[in-house]
């Protein structure tokens, strides 16, 4: 059984995410979590509170649909990480000018399974 998670329009750019992603690929939610509470990055407490979502989802899966299985055995079988909108901002340069800023969003989403 796979239950999924997903976050739209996460402030923090695809990339950095992608690199956490990659840290918790395939590894049991017990073993995610705790990898994922000891890093410093934005993005790390961000894909923590969603896989302690797919999680919770799970729980309420396994009540609604009357599976039996034990929550230790999930694992995270996959994290995918996309681009999502872009916001496009202006700061002031010298003489008049402007610069265009980019501000990059992620779209992540997760499954775990028995």
């Amino acid at each position: 059984m796979q239950v999924s998670a997903s976050l739209k329009r996460a402030m923090v750019s695809p990339q950095k995410v992608r690199l956490i992603a990659d840290l918790i690929r395939g590894k049991s939610v017990n073993d995610a979590v705790s990898i994922l509470e000891f890093s410093p990055q934005k993005s790390a407490h961000i894909v923590k509170k969603l896989l302690l979502s797919a999680v919770a989802n799970a729980e309420d899966r396994m009540d609604q649909f009357d599976e039996y299985f034990d929550i230790d055995d999930l694992k995270v079988s996959t994290i995918f990480v996309n681009e999502g909108m872009r916001l496009k901002r202006l700061m002031p340069r010298a003489k008049g000018r402007a610069d265009r800023i980019i501000k990059r969003t992620s779209h992540v989403t997760i499954q775990v399974s028995v």
